[in-house]
């Protein structure tokens, strides 16, 4: 019988099943989607969740980064990532790094959705298959969440986010963080002749509307090369990261926001505490694992949230970092 089923081949998914397997343990992953699969996201892997990848064995190609920029045009500040650098990854970049991991561990990967979910005492089915325990990493709007009734009301209005790459050489080692009154554009080189930039906001308009509130950034991109992607609302909640045999992984089991650019961090690190109680067969301990393992994350997102979504304190964010650079630092250094 197989032991862990995941369900969706994302970084989540393939983390969960790479970890498995270094366990000794049998895993398959359910994707509907050919390899590499691209998502709308801002492509900066932090310090923290590139060390991650490196202890899963996967290293995928990209450029280094080192520290976060903000500016809102007359402002700016500064701070470098502490001992460490960060990794700004085109997406199709690193599923391919993970699904060829993955693959080079004996995962199988089947073509398939997961619609629903079967489950007893002893075992999980789900897609045709029967497993042991089902680890559900079916992305932000997760299917299998609301067919469990984890789906928890998120409060607030719902930040979007907007994603596209143009060709030009990046002109800086950082991420940068651009700030108008509605929204932040965030430029992460991926590429010798490639920038990504990705724009979130609570208004709902359309790209080049959007960058156009950005006009020093906007005049030093070149042609773009990728179509718009877009993900959101991203605020999502689950009441629980378990229900009996299932353990929700990744976004799935809920996501604050894209602001502090730690979803990578926080895929590997959920799907390392849900495959070590597995492992352990303790799959009770995962609720409380799952918690220490996003406390941070949610408490610094939060916070930073909440300053910019009021007027007033969000013009304040540049200014505030640009005169207290050694506050910014620490922060910065948190998220690492």
């Amino acid at each position: 019988m197989i032991d862990i089923l995941v369900a969706g081949g994302g970084p989540a998914g393939l983390a969960a099943a790479i970890q498995a397997a270094r366990a000794g343990l049998e895993a398959v992953v359910v994707e509907p989607r050919p390899a590499p699969v691209d998502k709308a996201c801002g492509e900066g892997i932090m310090p923290g969740g590139l060390a991650a990848l490196h202890r899963l064995g996967v290293h995928p190609a990209g450029q280094p980064l080192r520290g976060i920029r903000y500016t809102d045009g007359r402002r700016s500040a500064e701070a470098p990532f502490r001992d460490a650098y960060g990794l700004g990854v085109r997406r199709t970049a690193l599923h391919t790094a993970l699904h060829e991991r993955a693959e080079a561990l004996g995962v199988r990967i089947v073509e398939g959705k997961v619609r629903e979910v079967r489950q007893d005492g002893r075992t999980v089915t789900a897609a045709g298959l029967t497993a042991r325990w089902l680890i559900a990493a079916d992305g932000l709007h997760s299917p299998l969440r609301r067919t469990l009734g984890l789906d928890h009301p998120a409060p607030g209005p719902g930040r979007y986010g907007l994603r596209r790459h143009y060709r030009t050489a990046p002109w800086t080692d950082l991420v940068e963080v651009h700030w108008s009154p509605d929204a932040e554009a965030y430029v992460t080189p991926v590429g010798e002749h490639l920038v990504g930039v990705a724009v979130l906001s609570r208004d709902r308009r359309p790209y080049d509307e959007h960058l156009a509130a950005f006009p020093a950034l906007a005049a030093r991109l070149g042609a773009h090369a990728t179509p718009v992607r877009g993900a959101g609302p991203l605020r999502q909640r689950a009441s629980v990261p378990r229900a009996g045999r299932v353990l929700l992984v990744g976004d799935a089991a809920g996501y604050t926001d894209a602001l502090t650019g730690e979803g990578i961090a926080l895929a590997m690190a959920t799907a390392t505490a849900a495959v070590g109680c597995l492992a352990a067969g303790r799959p009770e301990d995962y609720p409380v694992r799952w918690t220490r393992a996003t406390r941070r994350y949610r408490l610094l997102t939060q916070a930073l949230l909440g300053a910019a979504g009021h007027p007033v304190s969000r013009r304040m964010i540049v200014a505030a970092a640009h005169r207290a650079p050694a506050l910014f630092r620490t922060a910065v250094h948190a998220l690492q």
